[in-house]
């Protein structure tokens, strides 16, 4: 478990961890109240990142990381055929 002091590493090598293994990559995040902590954490189950702030500006930082691992996992996603409603 490694702690990233650098945003810009963090999403870095969160998105290497994700693109070398899309299937088992977990993002979490989690807000601890009592301390006003924002951890973020992506693990691929060998190795593990977390970042974590207690600065509000980094929450758009958050919300621009989210929109990164949305693309990512829709680019990974092969496209399903024949599921839905025909027109």
């Amino acid at each position: 478990m490694v702690y990233i002091t650098s945003w810009d590493e963090f999403v870095e090598r969160t998105v290497q961890l994700f693109r070398a293994d899309p299937e088992s990559t977990r993002y979490c995040m989690k807000y601890r109240h009592w301390d006003g902590k924002l951890v973020l954490k992506v693990t691929d189950n060998k190795e593990c990142l977390k970042f974590k702030t207690d600065q509000a500006q980094d929450a758009k930082k958050m919300e621009k990381l989210n929109n990164i691992f949305f693309t990512l996992m829709m680019e990974a996603q092969p496209a399903k055929k024949g599921r839905g409603r025909k027109q």
